[in-house]
């Protein structure tokens, strides 16, 4: 049942824009797959869908779908299209979202479980990302920073030293 659902979900993402999971719950049970939300959300984890901003619109989005973003996939598209701004301070970075990003972001960012982060916490538009014991902040910033940077078309403008 659970793998079938998922392949459900793989195939309404790639063929609808999903914007919510709310959306993905209605479209699956009229696919014959009860689900809650809950369950969507564990499944859309466990696929790696992130959501990114396509047309105007923030969709769920599958690692497999970001052709254009080298090995960084669907989480680097979402970072290009929803950073606006970082910078490091003591133990922390502070990432400057859009309004509504920082906490599509911030789990994306947990996910990743890049070297030296112990954490995050998201707000609206603010991501605090914390650093480990004894690592630089500005390591992990330049880390996010070429995330970014390396996808066309990202507006991130470049570091103050």
């Amino acid at each position: 049942m659970k793998a079938g659902r998922q392949r459900r979900i793989v195939g309404l993402i790639r063929q609808v824009p999903i914007t919510s999971q709310t959306q993905l719950v209605k479209m699956l049970r009229g696919s014959g797959f009860p689900a809650t939300q809950a369950t969507v959300s564990r499944d859309l984890d466990e696929l790696g869908a992130v959501k990114v901003r396509r047309e105007g619109k923030v969709v769920y989005s599958l690692p497999s779908e970001s052709v254009s973003v080298p090995a960084g996939d669907a989480v680097s598209r979402m970072f290009s299209e929803s950073v606006l701004g970082l910078e490091s301070s003591g133990n922390l970075v502070v990432v400057k979202t859009p309004p509504g990003h920082a906490g599509m972001v911030g789990g994306a960012l947990d996910r990743l479980g890049l070297e030296g982060v112990a954490g995050t916490i998201a707000g609206d538009d603010t991501i605090l990302v914390v650093c480990k014991q004894g690592v630089m902040s500005r390591k992990v910033e330049r880390r996010l920073r070429g995330m970014v940077e390396s996808l066309p078309g990202s507006d991130l403008a470049p570091a103050e030293d």
